[in-house]
Order: structure tokens, then sequence, then C-alpha cells
């Protein structure tokens, strides 16, 4: 027996019956994955709308910044008028920003965290007069991105979950991932226990999403440690343009190590346990019993 949120207007195989006017679905072979990859691009494309943007401004504002103004108080400005624009725009709602302001309280409380005198895991070199703790105001929308990203798709995907674990489960797990953040400085790092034990919490979890006119699947896991990749690309971009370093980056660049893509897929685990927590994509979330 399953608990089944509002998948009463669905094929019993959870696949979607909800479009009132589907697109013609008589496309095969080579054509039709053709024009799904087209859409599936798009899509994503949209869905990295805030992403894509902020980390624009981050790989063209200049290290001297503008207009006198230094580059990590420019970042900010610009991140904050991107997040204003897309509430205005009704690219997100109020319930949404609340849950993007989280990640970014979240991302920046770490960012405070990591930079500090007794770890000094990465530094952000640059002068800023809106730097706090030591930590630019704009690293936190670095964060807050991630869930953006997850929370544009999963509305133009219309994404569904099948077999989630009970939100306590994913709730309790998040913690731990969070945490371990933290302690692994002082009592080890917990990280691939975590991953085993998230393994078996995610092992039957499937996302269901649809690029064009039919609903295709993929395992929960395999979709985290995808985004959790191109995560990794990214923080390659950025640390090659300086805007934050490792201490092995310091005297040159070098590539950042790939046991952070680890790092980024708990964090993908952990910000997309808040975004199925909101009311409205709780909807779309099947838990069994």
């Amino acid at each position: 027996m399953s608990k089944v949120v509002s998948w009463e207007n669905r094929t019993p195989d959870g696949d979607s019956c909800l479009d009132p006017n589907p697109r013609p679905s008589d496309l095969t072979g080579l054509h039709r994955f053709a024009i799904e990859f087209l859409f599936f691009g798009l899509k994503e494309a949209r869905a990295c709308l805030f992403a894509g943007l902020f980390f624009l401004a981050v790989f063209t504002v200049p290290r001297a910044g503008l207009l006198h103004i230094p580059r990590y108080d420019v970042l900010l400005i610009i991140a904050l008028a991107i997040q204003i624009w897309m509430v205005w725009a009704k690219l997100e709602s109020f319930d949404e920003l609340k849950a993007v302001c989280l990640f970014h309280v979240v991302g920046f409380a770490l960012e405070v965290f990591k930079t500090s005198g007794n770890i000094q895991s990465w530094a952000y070199p640059d002068h800023a007069y809106t730097k706090l703790l030591g930590v630019p105001l704009f690293s936190g929308f670095m964060y807050a991105a991630v869930g953006s990203y997850i929370i544009q798709a999963w509305r133009l995907f219309d994404l569904r979950i099948k077999h989630h674990p009970p939100y306590w489960m994913a709730g309790a797990s998040a913690l731990v991932i969070y945490a371990n953040f933290f302690t692994h400085h002082y009592i080890g790092d917990y990280r691939w226990y975590i991953a085993a034990c998230l393994m078996g919490l995610y092992a039957r979890s499937t996302v269901i999403f649809r690029p064009y006119d039919r609903d295709r699947r993929m395992p929960l896991l395999l979709s985290f440690v995808l985004i959790g990749f191109f995560i990794w690309l990214a923080e390659n971009i950025s640390t090659f343009l300086g805007i934050w370093k490792y201490p092995n980056q310091l005297g040159a660049w070098s590539m950042v190590h790939i046991g952070k893509w680890s790092s980024w897929c708990l964090l993908v685990i952990m910000t997309f346990t808040i975004v199925a927590n909101l009311k409205h994509i709780k909807q779309h979330v099947h838990i069994p019993e």
C-alpha cells in the first residue's frame, strides 16, 4: 500500500495525464531523439536562468570591479537584481523565494566556517565593502542558485518523484550531511558512510520528467550525481577566474580536486530535500508506506 499525494489524475504507473493539449506523439527514432534532446536543453537552460545569469556575471565582471565598485560588491548587486526581477516577473513565487533565502543563509554560514582562521579551506582574496566575517555576501547566492535551479526544473519538467523516502528520514539525512561539512574538521569525514546510507534510502527513488510530450524516467540518485558534476565544473571555472581560491591554488591555478564532486552531490541532496518540502511540490511526491 502506498501513500499517494495528488496522484489521482495519473495513470496507474504514475505517468501524467493532466496535459489538456498534448503535442503530437507520433515521432519516432532519430527525429524523436533530436526533438526531445532539443526541448530538454531548452528547458535546462530556462531552469538555469538565475544560475546562468549570476555565473555569467561572475565570469565577466573584471577583477578590478566596475565604476570603482569592488567586484564582490558588483556581484551582490547583480544577484539581488536578478532575484528581484524573477519574483517581479512571476518566475518565482514568494514561497519559493523563502526557500532560496534559506539556501542563501545555509550556504553563507558554511562559507563563514570554511574560511575562518582555524579552518581556511578556501579564501576570498579581494577587497569588498559587503564582506561579513571575511565572506562577501554574494557567496550565499552560489548556493541559492542550486536551489533556484531545482525549483525551476520541477516546474518546467513537470517533475514527479516515485518512492521518495519518508520526509523525516530525508530531513534527518540532510541535517547529517550539513553537520558533516563542519564536523569532519574535528572528528573525521564520514561522507562515504553517509553516501552509503543515502544509496539505500534513495535506491528505489525515481524522478519522472517530461522533456517534450512523453514522460521519461531516471534514478533520482543519478540526477544528484549529474547535477553535482556540473556544479564542480562551474567551481573549476570560478577558481580559475580567482573568485575564490583553495590553498593549493594560491601560487598557480590547479583543477579542483575530484573529491569536491562528492561534496557537491551531497549538497544537492540537501538542497533537494528542502525543495521537496515546499507545499506545492509535495503534491508531486509519492512516498510508499
